[in-house]
């Protein structure tokens, strides 16, 4: 059973399960630059607080897609949003949308 079977069969993650992983995910990304020890929150900004560039970005989202499989599109996720709205992206917004899009794969 593959880790995004294994989501979608049992109940979905909490947010704070969520918050976890990419925290995980988000200090691999951070550790290239000597950043994995700086704090993630729900309030942190992709952008302005951890000054990721759209490259890692991109590793985040091959991250998410590994973790969670096809129901994580994190460029799907963007793509709807205005420049503002991705310069001041929250850790939270997408914990939101990764909880939302588990939740909704649950149900079928």
């Amino acid at each position: 059973m593959t880790t995004s079977q294994h989501t979608v069969n049992h109940r979905p993650p909490t947010d704070q399960e969520v918050l976890r992983e990419i925290t995980g995910m988000l200090a691999a990304v951070l550790d290239e630059y000597g950043l994995a020890d700086t704090e993630v929150t729900m309030a942190t900004r992709f952008t302005e607080d951890l000054e990721l560039e759209s490259i890692d970005l991109v590793t985040l989202s091959g991250r998410l897609q590994e973790r969670w499989g096809d129901h994580i599109n994190f460029a799907e996720f963007i793509a709807g949003m205005e420049l503002d709205e991705i310069i001041g992206l929250t850790v939270g917004r997408l914990v939101d949308y990764v909880v939302n899009q588990l939740q909704n794969a649950a149900r079928g």
